[in-house]
Parts: structure tokens; C-alpha cells; sequence
């Protein structure tokens, strides 16, 4: 179903800063499209917790994003896309709704040539065998090795993607995937493409880096049909949190590229209300 771009507000939410690569991505592939981004700040993070907290605080953001008028939900957290995604889709059939596995399990596999598919991801991610799942499905001959990197999304947040502890921290982590001969990682969290130079830079020239946050805007700019990519204002960005600490603006604005003019906090009692 193609949907005209122009006319629908996307909804996009994570459980913190981290889905802001994916809005990044879509303002790049769609610069047009008015988007409302929500970050469940006061509950990050969510690869640690039970699946079955991830689909609760999943579907209170989907009503909450719903309720202001979004006809398309984007999933931009791998962890909420791995252990929540049905029971979204089983809420809001009606809804058109884009998680993250999908379209970058299908970029790895387009992109392997040897077949030997690495993914990184949170815990929960890891655990739950999404990524896995969908990239044998897709394709049987592919062999897939996982490994948990929980310490990725603290260095992103706390602004040290570009230090040497960020390195470090990525050779302990890749180091049993490359020796599984990978020659295609996926990074299974939207925080991870902030890191991308430094896992880029470990893993060498003969792993392709798989950014689940660009598949997912390359999907959706499809569905849309491509529609208000050329228009020449570019669309409102409205984003709330659950706690509208000062380190989210800073870390947004450096992901984004671009001043944070519209942030507002909506406490959890009233996010549960919607």
C-alpha cells in the first residue's frame, strides 16, 4: 500500500535518543515529512528489562502518538521491534507499522557475499533471536553470530562515541564475530550508527556495517511512494520525552545535525492515561 508522504504525520518512538538516527534518516530520505518523535527517557533502557514491560511501554507510546493524529507508526528501537511488534500490530491493525528488523536483516542479506551475517544488538535484542530468526528465513544457506554490546548505548549518550574507551570497547565486543569470518554486521540498535566510524574502523574494509536505522528509512520512503521528498519546506520535528533531561537535547541536536525546536515532556501518569 503506498501512502501519500505529504499528507501523513509519522509517529517514531524509541526508548530514549537512540531513535533519533532513524528520524535522521527519514529527514534525510523524506525532508518534507512532518514527524512526531517520542522518547521514553525516564524508563531507558530497554534492553535490559522483560518483554513483557517492552510491550507495555510500547503500546502506552503507540496510544499516545495515535491520539495526536499519526497514521504511521515507525518502531525505531530494535529491543521494542523485537519483543513488542506483534502485539502493536494486533492493537492497531489498522495502522500501517515499520520495525526495525525487518528491513535491516534484509540489507544484510542483500549485502553478504560469504553468508556469515554478524549482529549486534542490546541484550533483550539478542535474546529474543529476531534478527536471527528473520535473516534465516530470508535466507537458509546464512550462518548468524549475535553478540550483546550493552555498553554501546551509555558511551553514545554520554558523548563519547569519538574516544578511545569507545574503541576499546568495540574490539572487546567485535572480536569473536570477526573471527567467525563475518563479512556483514548489522547494528541492531539505533544508538549504534553514532558509533559507526569507531566499529567501522575495528572491524575493517571487509565487513560491510548494516545500519538498521537507514534500511528502516529507505523501507518507509518506499511506502510513502517517495512523497514530500522534494517539497521545499522542510517538516516540523516535534519530540517528547519522558524526562526532558539536558543531556537529550544536546545528544539530539548532535545527531540530528540540527537545533531541537520543539521539546516537550509528558509525565508517565499521563502517558498511562492516554
Amino acid at each position: 500500500m503506498t501512502i501519500k508522504a505529504a499528507s501523513v504525520p509519522i509517529g517514531v518512538f524509541d526508548s530514549g535518543v537512540g531513535g533519533l538516527t532513524v528520524v535522521s534518516a527519514i529527514r534525510r530520505a523524506l525532508p518534507g515529512q512532518p514527524i512526531i518523535y517520542f522518547g521514553d527517557t525516564a524508563r531507558v533502557p530497554y534492553g535490559n528489562k522483560s518483554a513483557r514491560i517492552v510491550e507495555r511501554y510500547s503500546l502506552e507510546i503507540a496510544s499516545f502518538l495515535v491520539s495526536r493524529g499519526v497514521r504511521f507508526l515507525v518502531v525505531a528501537c530494535n529491543t521494542s521491534s523485537s519483543l513488542a511488534l506483534a502485539a502493536l500490530e494486533a492493537k492497531y491493525s489498522a495502522l500501517p507499522i515499520l520495525g526495525m528488523i525487518g528491513p535491516g536483516a534484509r540489507a544484510a542479506v542483500e549485502a553478504t557475499a560469504n553468508n556469515r551475517i554478524g549482529i549486534i544488538g542490546t541484550r533483550a535484542t539478542v535474546q529474543s533471536g529476531a534478527y536471527d530468526k528473520e535473516v534465516r528465513r530470508l535466507s537458509p544457506r546464512a550462518e548468524v553470530f549475535s553478540r550483546a554490546c550493552p555498553l554501546f548505548v551509555p558511551l553514545v549518550e554520554e558523548g563519547w562515541a569519538n574516544e578511545r574507551v569507545a574503541e576499546e570497547v568495540a574490539a572487546r565486543y567485535l572480536e569473536p564475530l570477526l573471527e567467525e569470518g563475518i563479512d556483514t554486521l548489522i547494528l541492531g540498535c539505533t544508538h549504534y550508527p553514532v558509533l559507526a566510524p569507531v566499529i567501522s574502523k575495528v572491524a575493517g574494509p571487509s565487513v560491510t556495517l548494516i545500519s538498521s536505522s537507514e534500511a528502516a528509512a529507505g523501507e518507509l520512503a518506499s511506502r510513502l511512494g517517495g512523497g514530500g521528498a522534494q517539497t521545499g519546506e522542510r517538516g516540523e520535528l516535534r519530540c517528547f520525552v519522558t524526562d526532558a533531561g539536558t543531556y537529550f537535547k544536546e545528544v539530539a541536536e548532535r545527531i540530528l545535525g540540527e537545533p531541537l525546536a520543539s521539546l516537550e515532556a509528558i509525565d508517565e501518569e499521563r502517558l498511562v492515561a492516554q
